[in-house]
């Protein structure tokens, strides 16, 4: 058994889903680890990791709505406004959702189903970078 760790760091533009199952597989690959466990875990309290549909972009704009109208900005409920209006809200947000993913690794490959791929949902009204640990145990 062995383990491989490794770091990505994401720019964002400000809130919604970012596709990175792209970075995430060429770090797989590189690992040398071709059957195992890959664990994600993104390093904020604001931004979270998700897996879902990435075959028709109104599903990421879909949910974005959802939170939007679940989790509004400036709701008179929070007393945290520290950076924002947007700044609780993007705690509630990733609270809800995950901060960590675990994806099984076969062939080298990350196996996830034809429609899915791993995003990463930035909270924040403005940009961010976004650091994400990746943790693979295999052989």
């Amino acid at each position: 058994m062995r383990q491989y760790q490794a770091r990505i760091a994401v720019d964002t533009r400000g809130r919604g889903l970012l596709e990175i199952t792209g970075q995430v597989a060429d770090v797989v690959q590189g690992s040398g680890i071709r059957q195992g466990l890959l664990t994600l875990f993104v390093q904020h309290t604001s931004a979270s990791l998700l897996i879902q549909e990435n075959a028709d972009p109104d599903v990421q704009a879909d949910l974005e709505r959802f939170f939007a109208r679940l989790v509004p900005d400036g709701d008179a409920l929070f007393r945290h406004r520290s950076e924002g209006p947007d700044d609780m809200p993007a705690h509630v947000r990733a609270a809800l959702t995950a901060t960590q993913l675990s994806i099984p690794v076969d062939a080298g490959r990350l196996l996830l189903g034809t429609w899915q791929g791993i995003y990463l949902w930035e909270h924040r009204t403005r940009g961010h970078r976004r650091d994400i640990v990746l943790h693979l145990v295999g052989e």
